[in-house]
């Protein structure tokens, strides 16, 4: 249990200044409470508190106005200096995610970090280890736990409303990333589009599921020299069958859907559909278009976490361990790809 924050603002340090630190950003300006007071990027610095000309594959501002008081270092280790900083966010390279994790825990800070864990298993222990130890709390950014329809979906299927789930099939695509081309493209450190992209639903199929038992998936090398396109399918307790698609090859744009049939109901999912996104259809019945109450996934992990730095209490809804799980579903998936075989877990 770490020391509950609960009389004053929370006071952030947010390290990489790319599109998902800008996301992070403007995702903290909608929690009470919380103060970005520092930020951190080897290259990007802010003029006259001003951050501009950032981009990404989910639309929003490329713009953010982040106050004369912020503190801007180039240097980690001078934000992790800043004794005003109380929880580090690290939207950086997978390459920085583990010595910049160990160095802030070692620091004293609470930590969140974007996904993946780290590109192998291996060094994703080395997360997991530091974070049984510390006496501050560390989560990593899975949001898709946390997204509208996702969350709810989980909801459903504990509720039991519509009966078992039968099957279940989830699709994220994208274009290429236009952005950091020089870190995405290098397979070996990011881990293409499987380890970037796919295992946003790789960790949601854990999630609604529980682990793997077995993984089959084919795939694509296009772009990074990893996977830039996968197919899984995923052998999961209770026996649905659970597949799902990851993509950089889209030729343009972004999309998330997923379909699910339950006994008595299929759950559609479909981003293209806008406010219509989700719907359920029963038998017998027009399609009802359900509206998730909640913010985005963005706001609700950065919630989550500081829910539990406000009161002392660990991350529940992912933590370490989940994130080391998911690496270790997206490595066998890759073994998978390589050698064209079912490959346990």
């Amino acid at each position: 249990m770490s020391t509950p924050i609960s009389d004053r603002p929370i006071k952030v340090g947010v390290v990489g200044l790319g599109f998902m630190g800008l996301t992070h950003i403007n995702a903290y300006r909608k929690i009470a409470g919380v103060d970005v007071v520092a930020v951190c990027d080897a290259v990007r610095q802010p003029v006259n508190g001003v951050l501009t000309g950032i981009a990404g594959n989910v639309a929003g501002s490329d713009t953010v106005d982040l106050g004369a008081s912020v503190c801007a270092y180039s240097k980690i280790e001078d934000l992790l200096a800043d004794d005003a900083v109380d929880l580090v966010d690290l939207c950086l390279p997978t390459p920085l995610h583990v010595p910049q994790t160990l160095a802030a825990l070692q620091a004293g800070k609470h930590v969140i970090c974007e996904k993946p864990l780290a590109r192998t298993s291996a060094q994703s222990r080395l997360i997991v280890d530091a974070a049984a130890t510390a006496k501050t709390f560390f989560m990593p950014a899975m949001c898709m736990r946390f997204w509208p329809g996702w969350a709810w979906l989980k909801d459903l299927k504990a509720a039991g409303t519509h009966g078992d789930i039968l099957t279940a099939r989830f699709r994220r695509v994208s274009a290429p990333p236009g952005w950091s081309r020089d870190t995405y493209f290098k397979g070996g450190d990011s881990g293409g589009a499987l380890f970037d992209l796919h295992v946003h639903d790789t960790d949601f199929v854990q999630y609604l599921f529980g682990r793997p038992t077995a993984v089959f998936s084919t795939g694509v090398s296009r772009f990074s020299g990893a996977t830039d396109h996968v197919v899984t399918q995923y052998m999961v307790p209770g026996g649905a069958t659970v597949y799902s698609e990851g993509s950089w090859l889209l030729a343009s744009g972004f999309a998330m859907s997923y379909t699910v049939m339950f006994e008595r109901a299929t759950i559609d999912y479909d981003s293209a559909r806008g406010n219509a996104a989700l719907q359920v259809w029963e038998e017998g019945k027009e399609p009802q278009v359900i509206v998730p109450e909640g913010p985005d996934g963005y706001v609700g992990e950065l919630q989550h976490l500081i829910t539990a730095i406000r009161t002392g209490q660990a991350p529940s809804i992912v933590t370490a361990q989940d994130g080391l799980s998911a690496v270790e579903i997206c490595e066998a998936e890759e073994r998978s790809v390589q050698t064209g075989q079912v490959v346990t877990l």
